[in-house]
């Protein structure tokens, strides 16, 4: 039995019928590497076996009464890895459309909190006989480092899986508590907080001086505001229905990017993300009255905490410099805004949002979150920024799942009223695997945007080998495209 972190508690209080606080994947593989073949009984087992390294897979919810306190996870008495574990099959041609299609339908649907919080389907009818698995997993369970290590635990590095050892001490579910016997360990947590309060309140007006102080040097320049962001059509209140895109481009031409310039990866996927968004709005003929905000995750997991699932993120807002006609300059100016952000995010202190999630009272915040759904209160005001953008790194050498090669790993970001639009990418061979995630209602063709991507690192990379004096400008119009085909 162990209480949700504030933080952790926090996504499930933000969750209501329209906002889905679950992270989710589209993993594309190839199944002529198994060894005797693909069949779906060989992904199940391996699911099956290696659950003791998969901490959240059999944990389930049990709220205290009256919501005096956080939820806690116990080990799911009812564990069923065939309600977990589910087949499907997409129709023809078995195309990116087909199948993004389908994992969007999978993110429409919220989790079932009377069972652990995930589910996967193993997807077949893909072209090229390949096959991919569309999971989702709640927030309050991981976050984007921690969901990456869990589908480490499921990937090996050949073909053959790996025999993974039982653990020392066979699984035992829980018994679900009492009523009491919930009350009383919420009382018994809950007589601890004063001191955290007294803490809290003591880092937070530290941490407040510190940015004070720091945003009034005359060589700062600070990042954007809450509620500076431009209102635009994609903020404003969502409804249940997702739509998805994905494209994948070369790490290997962003890193020349990122070397000719002088800045890092991460810049580089935020301007290609703006560029993307400025031919998008362009193209609707919607003027922007100030540039794009994006809110960015920030891990802020320590070595200690390695392997530890839940939430350990914090978040800086930065300008996407859409105002800006020059990729470059744009590039550039998004580089100091990420950099000076960074420094802010850090006099703030890692600990201040999280000191405050704890004292959040479960009824209240809840109650607060579907009247604010409801009402659509994104509708009327200012968002507080325009979409989010991830970048998690993943592995430069291949990986398989039940002796399938893995061909592109496609991550699937929530999304909130007020911003309906998240951007995640994650790294694999020569590879970055972008993920759109949108509201079906609010944002248009997201293919539109996901091709974008490709054309915006044209630009750069073209202006990279300019720089460097390398050839004439001229490349293979494939080379950084969006994939066609899974």
């Amino acid at each position: 039995m162990q209480r949700l972190t504030g933080l952790d508690a926090t996504f499930l209080y933000l969750e209501t019928p329209t906002m889905h606080m679950h992270v989710a994947g589209t993993a594309v593989f190839d199944p002529s590497t198994v060894p005797g073949g693909y069949a779906f009984h060989k992904v199940k087992e391996l699911v099956e076996s290696r659950l003791h390294l998969l901490p959240p897979f059999r944990r389930r919810l049990v709220t205290i009464p009256f919501e005096l306190h956080h939820p806690l996870w116990i080990e799911d008495p009812d564990f069923d890895i065939d309600y977990h574990v589910r087949r499907a099959a997409l129709p023809a041609p078995g195309g990116p459309e087909e199948l993004a299609e389908f994992a969007a339908d999978v993110c429409s649907r919220p989790l079932d909190r009377s069972k652990p919080l995930w589910e996967m389907y193993v997807v077949e009818g893909l072209e090229k006989g390949h096959i991919a698995t569309v999971t989702k997993v709640h927030h309050a369970a991981i976050d984007g480092v921690s969901g990456a290590e869990l589908t480490v635990n499921l990937l090996d590095l050949q073909p053959e899986p790996v025999e993974v050892p039982p653990p020392d001490e066979p699984w035992k579910p829980d018994r679900i508590p009492t009523d009491f016997e919930l009350v009383g360990y919420a009382l018994a947590s809950l007589a601890r907080q004063p001191i955290s309060a007294a803490k809290a309140v003591r880092r937070t007006v530290a941490a407040a001086v510190n940015v004070r102080r720091r945003n009034r040097r005359p060589d700062v320049n600070p990042p954007p505001a809450p509620f500076s962001a431009p209102r635009t059509s994609i903020n404003a209140a969502i409804s249940p229905r997702r739509q998805f895109g994905f494209t994948s481009l070369s790490l290997t031409d962003v890193k020349q990017v990122k070397h000719a310039f002088g800045v890092t990866v991460n810049d580089v996927v935020l301007a290609l993300c703006a560029g993307a968004l400025r031919r998008y709005f362009d193209e609707r003929g919607e003027q922007l009255e100030a540039p794009l905000v994006a809110m960015v995750p920030i891990s802020v997991r320590t070595e200690g905490q390695a392997g530890t699932m839940g939430n350990r993120v914090s978040s800086m807002l930065v300008s996407l410099a859409t105002d800006i006609d020059d990729p470059v300059e744009r590039l550039l100016t998004i580089h100091d805004g990420t950099k000076h952000a960074k420094e802010q995010e850090k006099a703030i202190g890692a600990d201040v949002l999280t000191d405050w999630a704890e004292f959040a009272a479960p009824a209240l915040a809840a109650r607060a979150a579907r009247l604010y759904s409801t009402m659509k209160v994104a509708d009327r005001m200012r968002p507080i920024f325009n979409l989010t953008i991830s970048n998690v790194p993943g592995p430069p050498f291949p990986l398989y799942s039940a002796g399938a090669r893995l061909v592109a790993n496609y991550p699937m970001g929530p999304i909130a009223d007020g911003s309906a639009l998240n951007i995640t990418v994650m790294s694999y061979l020569d590879s970055m695997d972008f993920g759109l995630m949108a509201c079906a209602e609010r944002v248009g063709n997201i293919w539109s945007i996901a091709h974008a991507l490709g054309d915006a690192l044209d630009e750069l990379l073209k202006a990279a080998e300019a720089k460097s004096g390398g050839g004439n400008g001229k490349r293979p119009a494939t080379r950084s495209r969006a994939k066609q085909s899974s």
